[in-house]
């Protein structure tokens, strides 16, 4: 009786694992891949092929130079919109989730948004989104859209226009971008009654400083203040007291503003900006658009993000509603895993929520 018990529950145990494997194989594959490179060369007999060519699209600023992945036998299609990099579509770690994604049989659009490149936002970008997500509904009619940290708010915004797309994702995205400010300069952010306060790095003080040229409508001041930025960025312990010194109202405004370290000031140096800076900023917050996104919406965060607080996307998704699937792991920063030492209680449960993710974006 017990040989037989023993062997009925071994049968049970195989034939849920076949179930699992089969109905997240591909998630699993993906996830695996993702997580662990080294992992691709033993999984790579159930991939397809992926071809990459390079086309131009229209934008509303323009030609949109992007790359196409073509998978053997596709099966979707997915548009993603690439943070703040100066390798825009080919930032390695972008270009290769791309080729992963086609090898599932994904067709995977990765246009490069020239502004979002040179750390920048203006406004353009959503509508050079739009139109690239416009055209990625012409190639598959189950179409999805992805974007990364400040590339999320666009992809956001633009997906709130467009009808047809089925999945709508945004990993380590905000919400708001007065509370991104708040945190790049002070450390501290909230949600629900919660307060965090986290240490930053210096150099995310000079980003926001470049994510904020677009708005200053001074060229004398702008150009100060891209002085100042660039040198900064290579080196936040450079002395620019004397070209700041030069700036005028608006660029002595946003220099109060990024040097900032009370959490108490924030709202009224926000309020000093600029008002076609603080139109900006509201015109670029997603919170008031995601409502109206037709789709399933993904969002994703790493805890221990120190450049945009996962609170941002707490904030989205109950702005959202019921139909959105949230993903925080607590082995993430802002652009991938930490370091190996977290703990293996913490990676399983990452892990799983990886692969619930990836098999959200999948089509089935």
């Amino acid at each position: 009786m017990r040989r037989r018990l023993a062997l009925l529950a071994g049968l049970i145990l195989v034939t849920l694992t076949l179930a699992l494997a089969w109905r997240f194989g591909p998630a699993l594959t993906l996830s695996l891949a993702l997580a662990a490179p080294s992992t691709e060369g033993w999984v790579g007999r159930i991939r397809q092929r992926a071809d990459r060519e390079e086309i131009a699209i229209a934008g509303a600023s323009g030609r949109l130079q992007a790359d196409l992945y073509r998978p053997g036998r596709p099966r979707g299609a997915l548009l993603l919109v690439h943070g703040l990099s100066r390798d825009g579509r080919r930032q390695p770690e972008l270009a290769r989730l791309a080729r992963l994604l086609c090898e599932q049989g994904l067709l995977v659009l990765v246009p490069h948004f020239d502004g979002l490149a040179a750390f920048k936002l203006s406004g353009r970008e959503v509508e050079d989104v739009r139109a690239a997500l416009r055209y990625t509904v012409t190639l598959d009619e189950a179409t999805a859209i992805a974007g990364f940290s400040f590339g999320a708010g666009p992809a956001l915004l633009a997906a709130a226009e467009v009808p047809g797309v089925r999945v709508v994702a945004s990993f380590g995205g905000y919400a708001d971008l007065s509370h991104v400010i708040a945190y790049v300069t002070t450390g501290a952010h909230g949600f629900d009654g919660h307060r965090y306060v986290q240490r930053q790095e210096e150099y995310n003080r000079w980003k926001l400083l470049a994510l904020l040229l677009g708005f200053v409508q001074d060229e004398g001041d702008r150009r100060l203040l891209e002085g100042i930025a660039r040198r900064k960025l290579r080196d936040p312990g450079e002395d620019t007291r004397e070209i700041e010194r030069a700036l005028g109202p608006e660029g002595r405004a946003i220099m109060a503003l990024v040097l900032n370290r009370r959490e108490d000031a924030v709202e009224n140096l926000v309020a000093e900006l600029p008002g076609g800076a603080r139109k900006a900023l509201g015109r670029l917050s997603p919170l008031g658009a995601v409502a109206r996104i037709r789709g399933r919406l993904l969002i994703a965060h790493g805890t221990a993000d120190d450049s945009i607080p996962f609170t941002e996307s707490l904030r989205l998704a109950e702005a959202a509603g019921p139909r959105t699937h949230v993903a925080l792991f607590e082995t993430f920063h802002h652009t991938g895993p930490l370091a190996f030492w977290t703990s293996i209680q913490q990676q399983t449960r990452d892990g799983w929520r990886l692969i619930r993710l990836v098999d959200e974006l999948l089509p089935r």
